[in-house]
């Protein structure tokens, strides 16, 4: 069973408007990618494309955003066999370690996209 993703915040304002020059080619990559899947698109006032996994909704649409500034820190189930996933389907998955934060630890990669947004995986460690 594949790893499921929990819940995805963003880094700076939403996480259903992160940045990206083309919506085509966005909705291709994720889906192809991270195994997101269609749900809608818009393109009043801006182009946008809205993609789900597990029932968790990101949103990149055509916005003056810094892709490279942004991104999100997703929560999933089981980080390893999500890692695995990402490999096999050729994403380059960074940093494998483990993160403290507030007394907590968390196994962590990092996936920066070709459109220059970088994700954050995280799994906590009891």
């Amino acid at each position: 069973m594949p790893a499921m993703f929990l819940k995805a915040n963003p880094y700076a304002d939403n996480v259903l408007t992160l940045p990206v020059k083309d919506i085509d080619v966005a909705s291709s990559w994720y889906g192809e990618n991270f195994a997101m899947t269609e749900r809608s698109r818009a393109s009043d006032p801006a182009q946008q494309v809205i993609l789900e996994r597990d029932g968790i909704q990101m949103g990149f649409a055509v916005n003056d955003g810094k892709p490279e500034e942004e991104g999100a820190a997703i929560e999933v189930d089981d980080i390893e066999s999500l890692k695995s996933e990402f490999e096999a389907r050729g994403v380059d998955v960074g940093n494998w370690r483990i993160d403290e934060r507030d007394g907590k630890r968390f196994q962590v990669f990092f996936v920066v996209a070709p459109d220059g947004l970088c994700y954050y995986f995280y799994q906590g460690i009891d």
